[in-house]
């Protein structure tokens, strides 16, 4: 029969190395985690938003792309740029508290006043639009 203290002895012999390997192995992991909460606690929340600046060249580049589309331009493609310009309209009346309601309107005349109308408070906000 084997003793307790070196079957104790024993276990330590075997497990302890895999153990050691494997703590080890995690060390770098761990580093950069701490790292990386370390910077982010540096550097403040991200911002909710891009920039202004990059909104408003993203709207005059699609407000350029809606204006120049050719005759026969698949009318898909120009509602998915319509709603991808009213997205950065949105976003940009966030940016600059300018009230919309380009939400709640459904695609027609209204909408399209409603569109001219915040280019405009836009325009008064101090955002190039178009």
């Amino acid at each position: 029969m084997v003793p307790v203290g070196n079957l104790v002895l024993l276990v330590v012999v075997v497990i302890a190395p895999t153990l050691l390997f494997w703590v080890l192995s995690r060390v770098p992991r761990t580093v950069d985690a701490v790292g990386a909460y370390l910077r982010r606690r540096r550097r403040g929340p991200e911002p909710a938003c891009p920039p202004i600046e990059r909104l408003a060249a993203d709207l005059r580049r699609v407000h350029r792309t809606l204006a120049e589309f050719p005759p026969g331009t698949p009318a898909v493609r120009r509602r998915a740029t319509r709603a991808a310009y009213d997205a950065l309209l949105v976003q940009a009346c966030a940016a600059v508290d300018v009230p919309h309601r380009l939400h709640c309107l459904g695609e027609g005349v209204d909408r399209e006043v409603e569109r001219l109308r915040v280019e405009e408070a836009l325009r008064s906000a101090g955002v190039r639009v178009g």
